[in-house]
């Protein structure tokens, strides 16, 4: 059975550093994030990102992230893979369960859902998941 969980993050700490930027070429950088979630998910996050920034500032991205918390009464981690786009304004992106990524009592987890995340701390997301 799947079940839909929806809530928000905050974000509690973004160092973002690049590593290739120079005129004419797409800016490279790496952040490192942390969160907060509340809502169906409850717990801690933290997201290495990759970002390629175009010069209009738009850019793409892609990441890795952990989650320590709950999932309604279940308690443990698991970890999101996440692929997205940000338009100057917004990121939107879509992730998935890393399949056997969850521990404790999330073991077994699967899923998909996304995420939006306007300009500001706060973001929404979505997880359709079951657990076996």
């Amino acid at each position: 059975m799947t079940t839909h969980a929806t809530g928000t993050f905050q974000l509690t700490g973004w160092d973002e550093k690049p590593y290739v930027e120079g005129d004419g070429v797409a800016k490279l950088t790496q952040a490192h994030v942390t969160q907060t979630f509340t809502g169906d998910i409850r717990g801690d996050g933290a997201v290495e990102w990759l970002m390629a920034y175009r010069s209009d500032g738009t850019a793409n991205f892609v990441g890795m992230q952990r989650v320590d918390g709950q999932i309604g009464d279940r308690e443990g981690t698991f970890v999101l893979q996440i692929a997205g786009t940000f338009d100057g304004k917004e990121a939107k992106g879509s992730w998935f369960v890393v399949p056997g990524s969850g521990s404790g009592h999330l073991q077994g987890l699967e899923g998909e859902g996304g995420m939006s995340a306007p300009m500001g701390p706060e973001a929404t997301y979505t997880l359709d998941y079951s657990l076996a």
